[in-house]
């Protein structure tokens, strides 16, 4: 279950915004609503709220400032702004707070739940890592290729990060991210990853979405744009220059390739 708030002071979009959570997210989530900034600040501290969806343009405590309070308490918190006012400035302002969405009014229903659907993809994921984070001291490690770390608190905790991409890569992951929940910094993750696992960790999550993205791509009904989405790009020319980077070929260049070997070899 998720606790989502929906904080805006005009009362029809606020109403229109919870009917159309309520109908497509029925028995996911726990709906919660305030009519403006101040209100919504409390409430999200008070409920630890997992997602907020918040009108940038309101009296008093604008969504942005509203936003900065409630990340600087709960930094685990999503915020998808909703607002009529298509500027750049806001969406730049929004992005750079760290929200995970920024959609436009009139909310268009199909765009407003593919946007809430990712970010509660992507609570998901980090509640996964934070229920490995503590086994981590005791466990030992994932499988058989971690069997060279040592037995140590940092070192079985790196296995279960390196475990823990290898299921989730087809999120939205990050150094940042995956920092946040651990409770370390960006850098130091970065440096504890490849002291013990001998690879980068964006190399790492790079090369395992390029493994998922090649036997994807063995089916040639499937289309390329639909494997980047399923391997964790949401932009598929950008997962076209990545693939051609990581294996010097094209999607579609790797996929007439594996047509051409013999079918054992491809088993």
């Amino acid at each position: 279950m998720y606790k989502i708030l929906i904080a805006d002071d005009e009362v029809m979009e606020r109403e229109v915004l919870t009917d159309l959570v309520a109908r497509r997210f029925e028995h996911e989530v726990e709906l919660h609503t305030a009519d403006n900034g101040r209100k919504a600040v409390d409430t999200a501290l008070l409920l630890g709220a997992d997602l907020i969806l918040m009108d940038i343009e309101m009296p008093g405590v604008t969504g942005l400032e509203a936003a900065r309070t409630v990340l600087a308490r709960l930094p685990g918190c999503k915020v998808i702004f909703v607002t009529a006012y298509g500027l750049f400035q806001y969406a730049y302002e929004a992005m750079r707070l760290g929200a995970c969405g920024y959609i436009l009014k009139p909310v268009v229903p199909d765009e407003a739940e593919a946007s809430i659907r990712r970010a509660l993809a992507q609570i998901e994921a980090e509640r996964k890592l934070t229920a490995l984070a503590p086994a981590a001291v005791e466990q030992a490690p994932a499988d058989d290729e971690d069997a060279d770390l040592p037995n140590t608190q940092m070192g079985q905790l790196m296995a279960q990060v390196k475990k823990y991409l290898r299921e989730n890569y087809m999120y939205e992951l990050s150094l940042d991210s995956v920092g946040d929940i651990l409770h370390i910094s960006p850098a130091y993750l970065s440096t504890q990853f490849k002291k013990y696992l001998h690879v980068g960790f964006l190399d790492y999550l790079t090369e395992v979405r390029m493994q998922a993205a090649c036997e994807l791509l063995a089916d040639p009904l499937r289309p390329t744009a639909e494997v980047a989405g399923m391997v964790g790009y949401e932009d598929a020319s950008y997962f076209a220059r990545a693939f051609k980077k990581k294996t010097g070929l094209t999607p579609t260049q790797y996929r007439r390739q594996a047509a051409r070997r013999p079918a054992e070899e491809r088993l």
